[in-house]
């Protein structure tokens, strides 16, 4: 056994020359491999100012805060669906970035800023796998037009929350997100467990496809743990990571295949799912409702309809809603993933969201809620 020894930094490059690598059994199924920069090449690129960075340490507190007890404020992640238009993106982040202001002695108000996109079966991945929606793929592209989006909301003085779906990924956009979500896809993926364990922003994993919480909430305890896994750093490189664990994993309620789950009943038995769970931190104080998906059959005006809901439990005193996160672009409803030109400007091409008129409503319907909460305690 003492002749297994694994390779020292010495012997790297010798290691590294091609004619080690047996190309009649690998990359059989691969048709072409284009190398992208490494990340250290889009910080770079597109640095983090220290103005964005105080906003994203701050915004990370806040939402610690809120999550663990401190803050009675409600989290509000609210945006669309998923990126597919900079332009857009802009315009509806600058509106979102004047009602934070208005109302953040109430709400802590996070941009829902995604661009991978998990699928089913097939279909456009996200504005990262495909930015320009003609199946041409340029991730290099991709990449960098998620940084400069993520760029231009936080010189607004708004924090991001995004989805991780590939464990690339966040070494190239990291540095900007204030609050991360693992999918109902992924939520029993160990890779996403391993991923969160070492991220530097609060995770929140959402319940299963099928509406199950338990893989959600061994998520939240497994994350909080360290773990040791295969990584990239900032050249490039691949390395063994170890994390500390991530002590702020909570759970969303997503809905289901078989119907919603924001409802007072099935709040309620989650909390005492997660009770009964390992999982401590934010589970011992609630959670966060997803107002989309499965909680409004993907339709925005009954989305709308749950939003207000769920204030009105909240302004009635129900305790254990931490959050709420809400699918909402310029426009209503939702459009076929075509290239930029053949679009409607502002409508999502993935999931139907709240026009923006009505989500500057429901904000402050939800604001409102939180001093009649408030009110109730005193």
């Amino acid at each position: 056994m003492s002749g297994l020894r694994g390779p020292d930094s010495s012997q790297d490059a010798r290691l590294l020359d091609d004619h080690a690598v047996f190309p009649e059994t690998v990359d059989v199924n691969i048709r072409q491999l284009d190398p992208i920069p490494a990340p250290r090449y889009f910080l770079k690129e597109l640095p983090l100012t220290d103005e964005m960075s105080d906003l994203v340490l701050t915004s990370r507190q806040e939402i610690r805060d809120v999550l663990h007890g401190r803050d009675d404020r409600l989290l509000a992640i609210v945006g669309p669906c998923s990126i597919h238009d900079p332009k857009a993106a802009h315009e509806y982040a600058e509106k979102l970035a004047a009602v934070k202001r208005e109302l953040e002695d109430r709400l802590v108000i996070v941009m829902r800023v995604y661009f991978e996109k998990p699928r089913t079966t097939i279909g456009w991945k996200g504005l990262i796998n495909d930015p320009d929606l003609d199946g041409q793929f340029n991730i290099r592209k991709g990449m960098w037009l998620a940084r400069k989006v993520l760029t231009d909301v936080l010189s607004l003085g708004l924090p991001a929350a995004t989805e991780w779906l590939d464990p690339i990924t966040p070494q190239y956009i990291c540095d900007l997100i204030s609050w991360g979500a693992i999918g109902a896809r992924n939520t029993e993926s160990q890779v996403h467990r391993e991923l969160a364990s070492g991220m530097s922003m609060p995770i929140g994993f959402k319940n299963a496809t099928d509406g199950s919480i338990k893989p959600a909430a061994d998520s939240c305890f497994a994350a909080a743990f360290e773990h040791h896994f295969l990584s990239i750093n900032l050249d490039g490189r691949v390395i063994s990571a170890e994390t500390k664990g991530n002590p702020d994993c909570h759970l969303v309620l997503r809905g289901s295949s078989h119907g919603p789950n924001c409802d007072a009943a099935s709040v309620a038995q989650a909390l005492v799912d997660l009770k009964g769970s390992k999982a401590s931190g934010p589970s011992e104080h609630g959670l966060i409702i997803d107002a989309a998906h499965g909680n409004c059959g993907k339709n925005e005006v009954r989305e709308a309809e749950v939003v207000e809901d769920v204030a009105a439990r909240i302004a009635s005193g129900e305790q254990g809603i931490l959050g709420i996160m809400m699918e909402s672009f310029l426009k209503a409803g939702n459009q076929k993933p075509a290239p930029l030109s053949q679009l409607e400007y502002g409508k999502s091409i993935t999931d139907a969201c709240v026009p923006w008129e009505r989500t500057d409503q429901l904000l402050h319907t939800l604001a409102d809620a939180v001093t009649a909460r408030r009110n109730l305690t005193k």
